[in-house]
């Protein structure tokens, strides 16, 4: 197989760092109460992860073994301290709600594992894809377990979207649910252990459906009489 269409089945799909790996829970969980938080978090997640790979796959040759882990962390919290600053000047309100989660993305476990173990082992191009398409694949079950979340607490999608956008976007969201009266469970942090077992099941679901239509059916020749 190609190696970027690898890279993009496992990022997205058959490796996806929340719902195969289940690394970053964390920030997963707890960010994870509506579509907008999930998406923010999302992306400067994906941003880290593009730019920390890249960096750390154009210095692989210079880094001695011994310290290379010191070096990679180093990276990732500078990467993360830029991150901040630029959301702290530009989307102050979604910043003040992420609050710590957003300086723990230098232990993220996915940005921290895939500069160890694929970045330090190969070139840029391949390694800033995979950042990428590792990002996108953590960004996707954010936005799905907070859409889910927002859905299910609400009835809505997109509560918030002026702290993103701007204040033009005030009181703009979508009604999916009229006259919905909300479940609580859902806004809390059992709910988000839920939702997040009913994602993984469902993905699970599909793999065995594929799988199934994939295997060919064997067919035995009756017994001789």
């Amino acid at each position: 197989m190609n190696p970027y269409g690898k890279i993009v089945r496992d990022g997205l799909w058959s490796n996806n760092p929340g719902f195969v790996q289940l690394l970053g829970l964390c920030p997963l969980l707890a960010t994870s109460n509506n579509l907008v938080n999930g998406f923010t978090l999302g992306m400067a997640t994906v941003l880290v992860l593009l730019l920390s790979n890249t960096i750390v796959s154009a210095i692989r040759g210079v880094v001695r073994h011994e310290i290379r882990i010191p070096i990679y962390v180093m990276v990732i919290a500078s990467l993360v301290t830029i991150v901040e600053l630029l959301m702290n000047a530009y989307f102050n309100a979604l910043y003040n709600i992420l609050g710590i989660f957003l300086p723990i993305i230098t232990t993220n476990c996915i940005i921290i594992g895939r500069a160890e173990a694929y970045a330090s082992k190969n070139p840029v191009r391949l390694a800033a894809f995979d950042g990428l398409m590792m990002g996108l694949g953590f960004a996707l079950a954010l936005i799905l377990l907070g859409a889910m979340r927002e859905v299910l607490a609400q009835g809505t999608l997109g509560d918030g979207l002026h702290l993103l956008l701007g204040e033009n976007f005030k009181g703009v969201r979508l009604t999916v649910i009229p006259q919905y009266q909300g479940l609580l469970l859902a806004a809390l942090p059992p709910g988000a252990f839920i939702g997040l077992g009913l994602l993984i099941a469902g993905k699970n679901w599909i793999d065995a459906r594929m799988h199934s239509r994939s295997v060919p059916l064997v067919q035995t020749a009756p017994a001789a009489g």
